[in-house]
């Protein structure tokens, strides 16, 4: 039962987002009580937590999924991109945001975990190019990685790209292609090209 409310917890989170979705939602939506929920969470926080982290090994194992079997770190990077967005309905309710704004201790936990993994599956992407001659030889792997953690953290600040003006489909697809042009071999853009093309078409 505890795994059947974080994912149905999470599915409405995702759609409406943190703020709007009650304990009542939750329960009306499974069918139970809302001492069934309380069995399992003594509070919307812990439940909000137990989500947050649950979403977020899925998409770790996700990533580790795609890194083995990519092709090449340019191909990778769209791909854990695609298989992000799609685990996070394209942040249609902005859950970082609204986690930031809502559950701040909670955010600042995640950021941590989350600046962990991409900085240590970014670097060995950056480093596999590098090898490949498809990234520029002369990099610095650790300081472009941190770079592209913070480049990604930054696209999601409203404040900065209000949603009215950007979707976070093109933020962040226009943020990948910023970042790979900047490192890219004459080798790595002709892959990337063909990305930059399809995405166009």
């Amino acid at each position: 039962m505890r795994e059947k409310i974080i994912d149905k917890a999470a599915e409405l989170f995702l759609t409406l987002g943190f703020k709007s979705v009650t304990m009542d939602d939750i329960a009306r939506e499974m069918g139970i009580s809302k001492k069934t929920i309380y069995v399992h969470f003594a509070n919307k926080t812990k439940l909000v937590e137990a989500v947050t982290f649950n979403l977020f090994e899925t998409i770790c194992d996700g990533i580790d999924d795609i890194c083995e079997a990519s092709n090449n770190p340019i191909e990778e990077l769209y791909d854990v991109k695609m298989f992000v967005m799609r685990n996070l309905k394209n942040e249609r309710s902005s859950p970082q945001f609204q986690l930031k704004k809502y559950y701040p201790q909670l955010y600042d936990v995640l950021k941590v975990r989350q600046f962990g993994k991409m900085h240590d599956s970014v670097k060995e992407s950056l480093q596999k190019g590098v090898d490949t001659e498809l990234f520029r030889s002369n990099i610095n792997v650790d300081f472009i990685s941190r770079m592209y953690f913070n480049g990604m953290s930054g696209i999601k600040d409203h404040a900065i790209f209000p949603r009215e003006i950007f979707s976070m489909d093109y933020l962040v697809e226009s943020y990948l292609e910023y970042h790979l042009r900047a490192i890219v071999t004459d080798k790595g853009f002709k892959i990337l090209n063909k990305f930059i093309t399809s995405n166009q078409s």
